[in-house]
């Protein structure tokens, strides 16, 4: 295939992959730059922790890289790598929940990712999402934050489409339900 590196970035994701397959290095690079910000905004939103998401970044594209041979074109790539990091990201929130279970928390650095502002309200959001149960939590923040598709998440996770749409029905339930009393309370304040 051997695209000079200019014409890489009209290629689809697919094609890029290919190009992977093929030896072409730049590729790698210039699918990280696409999907890193995207990335790291859904694993951080999932582990509160930018280190680790930093690194779960990091392992998701060595994996990229040492499966690129594995990835099937059928396929959409991003769906591919959301698996990736998704299974990441899990597996670093069951050795949390095993650490919490013993009394010994990881240490976490809750830094927020750049760009993410929203005050006192956007503050209540988080801690609110942040409480919901791991398996709501997931497809929430998939959903609603990073806006996969149904269908794409259904994929990441392999979970049916109906037990995905369920899934992010109840956690909208259940944050409604959270954040109601709050939001009464804070309209109260400001009216008087």
């Amino acid at each position: 295939m051997a695209t000079n590196d200019m014409g890489l970035e009209q290629l689809s994701d697919r094609q890029l992959m290919l190009e992977l397959q093929d030896g072409n290095q730049a590729a790698l690079e210039l699918l990280l730059s696409r999907y890193k910000s995207k990335l790291f905004n859904t694993i951080y939103r999932l582990i509160q922790d930018r280190e680790t998401a930093q690194d779960i970044l990091q392992e998701t594209f060595l994996r990229v890289y040492r499966e690129r041979k594995s990835y099937n074109p059928v396929y959409c790539f991003s769906t591919w790598v959301y698996t990736i990091a998704l299974n990441l990201t899990k597996n670093e929130m069951k050795r949390r929940t095993r650490w919490r279970f013993f009394g010994l928390a990881p240490s976490e650095n809750h830094s927020h990712p750049v760009g993410n502002g929203g005050g006192h309200l956007g503050y209540l959001l988080e801690q609110a999402i942040n409480k919901l149960p791991d398996r709501y939590k997931i497809v929430l923040v998939l959903r609603d934050i990073s806006q996969l598709s149904y269908e794409e998440i259904a994929q990441s996770l392999r979970l049916p489409l109906g037990t995905v749409k369920s899934r992010v029905n109840r956690a909208r339930l259940m944050l409604q339900q959270t954040l109601k009393p709050k939001l009464e309370n804070y309209e109260r304040l400001w009216k008087s």
